[in-house]
């Protein structure tokens, strides 16, 4: 059958676009029966390191969408050699599976944040909300100064709760907390628990003092605890090359 006769055959274009989006439907459908799970395994030494946010954490990623950061930014770095020599290893499925919504975005005014954690220190990353050419003279991001403003944190308890009925696996049972000791190690477990949340925000943002201020909790503490936590969780080191292709 010549090409011109489908092109000018609607019946024809319609029968054989819809044979081949059938085919590509199926090869793309098929093999998700014979995975068990799409989402990487991540443990050492039997303890999962990717784990929900820290009640500071997750407030400093609400401020973070309240701002719109993520118009400007993605958290998403793609299977590309460019793209690995610049921000890393490409993100993992397993690290965002705890976002609800997720922040992989596709803009990039800004450089990608999916391995920000640790990059920059808590200093810079103040000077850099505050007014950011103070650190890169020629970035065009906004300032934001009002961030240094006392941190809203009363309803806490409620947000963690939330996220919870949604599978995000916060404590508040005895039994819940546990399963969190055995998933993830104590500390961890600790800082996820339900009924001590006030108390570990606090006390995460006095004892990484985020902003420089130990007197008071603001907005800065919990957005740069928020951005210092992103790509922190996987150590690539401790795991062997192509470990992770095996779940695509």
């Amino acid at each position: 059958m010549k090409h011109e006769t489908i092109e000018t055959n609607v019946g024809w274009l319609i029968i054989l676009t819809m044979i081949v989006i059938s085919i590509g439907g199926l090869v793309e459908i098929i093999p998700l029966y014979f995975i068990k799970d799409t989402i990487e395994t991540v443990k050492v030494d039997g303890k999962d390191t990717v784990h929900p946010y820290t009640p500071l954490e997750l407030r400093g990623r609400d401020i973070y969408m309240r701002e719109g950061c993520y118009l400007c930014h993605s958290q998403m770095i793609r299977p590309f050699r460019d793209e690995n020599i610049r921000y890393g290893h490409y993100s993992l499925a397993a690290e965002s599976r705890y976002d609800h919504p997720f922040q992989w975005g596709s803009k990039r005014t800004g450089p990608d944040l999916a391995r920000v954690g640790g990059k920059y220190s808590n200093e810079w990353h103040l000077q850099h909300l505050v007014n950011p050419r103070d650190v890169v003279p020629e970035s065009i991001m906004p300032s934001y100064p009002w961030l240094t403003e006392p941190l809203k944190f009363n309803a806490i308890n409620d947000r963690l709760k939330a996220l919870k009925a949604t599978g995000v696996p916060y404590s508040q049972t005895q039994e819940e907390y546990q399963a969190n000791v055995e998933r993830f190690g104590k500390p961890t477990a600790d800082m996820l628990d339900i009924n001590n949340a006030e108390q570990n925000l606090i006390d995460q943002a006095q004892d990484g003092n985020y902003d420089g201020n130990r007197n008071d909790i603001t907005e800065a503490d919990a957005l740069i605890a928020y951005l210092q936590s992103l790509g922190t969780m996987v150590d690539f080191s401790k795991f062997e090359e192509g470990y992770f292709a095996k779940f695509r």
